[in-house]
């Protein structure tokens, strides 16, 4: 959840930075910028965060372990000895950050830098030799059930069982298909075990030999934003720390669009390769590049060209893009015949079209109504332009194109919708109802602030379901929240939703610090937990979630994934509840509910998706895994052959029509790309059980209600 202004800072604030800045300049400081860096988070933490805390030894222990965790995640690199030196500073990480202290970080860096290099030498000496598949022993694939190695033969043992188990894997993938490919033709030649277990290791050689590389690639910088974000995230799992491009990554998802070229890119080993083209982009109107097309080298204008050979995936990314209407050249290599060639793009605003509300509408053969489908990928601003695009204008246009059609309900879906704009989400909430408050929100200080639905008109008053899911969070449960206390809506999901109950705010750090010189890189920005909000009857959201009304099978019914999961997320608590008035739903929510509950439980997918959501949690728990290929084989068979049963999930056409708007036609027959994306998007509406779902709810509703009619009467 993020709000859109947000202003930090005082003469305090800035005197004292300004005092740093000098005494860091007196003393010469080696590297001004990430001390400076570090003092200001510290500031801004302190006086802009939620809840603050103190900065003491229990801080410190778990800002210990979260970067622990983060340097060696899987505990493929340090030692129990790296373990013990590094621990001395346990519980000093509070006064290297009050300090602007950076020994320990330092070190960090070194050991792993060291403990790298000896990794991958094992790596490479393993590799260079067959395995014995035939041995029973057994590998265990999740970390956190191991300790770190005692010595370098434990971590060795254990990098030849990690590289065992991933040959494996490849292993058993190239004998399936070789028996696959011989039953298809007589003409196969069958390679040996030996042979298959060559290749196998080439693959996985190679894989790593990248691997090995991306990480020789990180820099000082990267490492730090590791150490800085474990600090931060301490105080909640939503303060982050962004770099500058990581910022400027975060804004394109948030506002669905960027100035650039629209060719979406991947690293392949030493290679920028394009990975996909953006329907109506510069690349798409161009023509020339392709998925697969390798980028040797940039240019801007008429410059001289910038080789991105073995170059970064974020520094070649910031020399394609631009701003609109300057011209990129990039020399590429094709995918298709090796050719190599030059290619000349005018940048221009690329529209991220997925990212944006879009509805559609569902048709009953037997009655012969209407029922709308609106999508809301996310609560999206622009915050860089004022006039920019918007959810709130965006959902209110869908909503007049579905009632222009006539619509006896609208589907409402915010599965996967990970929030936005708070200001936005109580709009759009004001849209179904006639005013009202939508939710509460509590800053630092205890202050209270109730944002309310000023608009006295109801945009649409119709029947209204709300799809969620354990992803939708934040501006979504606060929609599905305010809904479902209004009782103006019925929700529909699996167990809860995500349950993120707090609203950030970006702090650019440079606007803090009056007198950073000229040449130093931008400081980045802080998103900073600055309230929490509440639902209107009082109880938070956090880490509980919005309890749909009717629940559905889902496979996050099976999985530890939402807020209450993460590390240090905020406690659930409640206020006071507020003052207001419930809608008149026009049928008995207990009773349409009843006949949804008997119809999923009598469903064919639903109940598919219940067993194969246990039989995934199952294997998901199984990580202490065979090294026995006939063994592994024959469990892997086992489960593909038992998995089959679940194949059909997704996949069945189901008896739900659906079309694009009557308003929308002329504009998408128009355009090639909008049709073939829309169509299939519609393809997967048609195989959506949960939608389908819905639908047979919005059909309850209006059987319900035409019978209670008939008996007043």
């Amino acid at each position: 959840m993020r709000s859109r202004y947000f202003k930090l800072g005082g003469i305090a604030l800035l005197i004292s930075v300004s005092s740093f800045l000098f005494i860091a300049f007196q003393n010469n400081t080696e590297d001004l910028r990430r001390d400076l860096l570090l003092k200001v988070i510290s500031f801004a933490i302190s006086n802009g965060h939620y809840n603050p805390g103190e900065i003491n030894d229990d801080f410190s222990e778990k800002a210990f372990a979260l970067y622990i965790e983060r340097m060696d995640f899987g505990k493929r690199f340090l030692l129990q000895e790296d373990i013990e030196k590094l621990s001395k500073y346990k519980k000093e990480l509070d006064n290297a950050m009050n300090d602007v202290n950076f020994e320990f970080f330092d070190l960090s860096v070194s050991i792993l830098d060291k403990r790298t290099i000896e990794s991958e030498a094992y790596c490479k000496e393993i590799l260079s030799r067959p395995f014995d598949f035939t041995a029973n022993d057994k590998v265990e694939i999740d970390a956190k059930k191991l300790d770190f190695a005692k010595d370098n033969n434990e971590l060795k043992g254990r990098w030849n069982k990690l590289l065992k188990y991933e040959t494996m894997n490849s292993l058993y993938d190239l004998d399936d298909e070789q028996k696959q490919a011989s039953e298809k033709s007589d003409t196969v030649t069958i390679k040996s075990f030996k042979a298959l277990e060559e290749k196998a290791r080439e693959k996985v050689s190679k894989r790593y030999s990248e691997y090995f590389h991306r990480i020789s690639k990180l820099n000082h910088d990267d490492r730090l934003d590791v150490y800085v974000n474990s600090l931060v995230n301490v105080f909640d799992p939503h303060t982050e720390y962004f770099p500058p491009k990581q910022k400027e990554n975060f804004d394109i998802r948030f506002s669905g669009q960027l100035e650039g070229i629209g060719a979406q890119l991947t690293q392949r080993a030493y290679y920028i390769e394009v990975a996909n083209i953006v329907p109506g982009s510069p690349s798409w109107k161009n023509g020339e590049l392709e998925p697969g097309d390798i980028i040797l080298k940039v240019a801007q204008g008429d410059e001289e060209f910038v080789d991105v050979v073995d170059m970064r995936l974020d520094e070649a990314v910031l020399l394609i893009r631009g701003k609109k209407g300057t011209m990129v050249r990039l020399s590429i290599k094709k995918k298709i015949d090796g050719a190599l060639k030059e290619i000349s793009l005018i940048r221009d605003v690329v529209v991220l079209e997925d990212t944006y509300a879009k509805s559609a509408i569902i048709n009953d053969p037997k009655s012969g109504k209407n029922y709308g489908y609106l999508k809301l990928p996310s609560f999206y601003v622009d915050f860089g332009n004022p006039n920019g695009r918007n959810c709130y204008d965006d959902v209110k246009i869908e909503i007049e194109k579905l009632k222009s059609e006539n619509v006896s309900g609208i589907i409402f879906d915010l599965r996967d919708d990970g929030g936005g704009s708070l200001e936005d989400v109580v709009k759009i909430a004001g849209l179904f109802i006639k005013d009202g408050p939508i939710v509460q929100s509590v800053g630092s200080k205890g202050a209270k602030k109730i944002h309310k639905d000023l608009d006295l008109q109801v945009q649409y008053d119709g029947t209204l379901v709300v799809m969620v899911n354990a992803i939708s969070a934040s501006a979504s449960e606060i929609f599905a929240a305010a809904m479902q206390d209004y009782n103006r809506a019925i929700i529909i999901g699996g167990n809860s939703t995500y349950g993120k109950g707090t609203v950030q705010n970006f702090t650019e750090l440079d606007r803090m610090v009056p007198k950073k010189p000229a040449d130093m890189e931008d400081l980045g920005s802080l998103k900073m937990t600055v309230q929490k909000f509440y639902r209107i009857d009082g109880g938070a959201t956090q880490r509980k979630g919005v309890i749909p009304d009717i629940i559905v099978p889902d496979y996050y019914n099976y999985m530890e994934f939402n807020e209450s999961f993460t590390d240090y997320s905020m406690p659930w608590d409640e206020i006071s509840s507020l003052s207001y008035s419930t809608w008149d739903l026009g049928f008995d929510k207990q009773y349409i509910s009843t006949l949804s509950e008997k119809r999923i439980n009598n469903d064919t997918i639903f109940n598919l998706i219940e067993e194969n959501g246990k039989r995934l949690k199952d294997i998901r728990d199984n990580t202490n895994i065979t090294l026995n290929y006939n063994e592994y084989a024959a469990e892997i068979d086992r489960r593909e052959q038992e998995g089959k049963k679940y194949d059909r999930i997704g996949k069945d056409q189901l008896t739900i029509a659906i079309n694009i708007l009557k308003s929308d036609k002329a504009e998408i027959q128009s355009d090639t790309s909008k049709q073939a994306r829309l169509d299939a998007w519609i393809s997967g509406l048609k195989k959506d059980v949960y939608l389908l779902e819905a639908t047979n709810i919005l059909k309850d509703i209006d059987s319900y209600k035409i019978q209670n009619a008939k008996k007043e009467e």
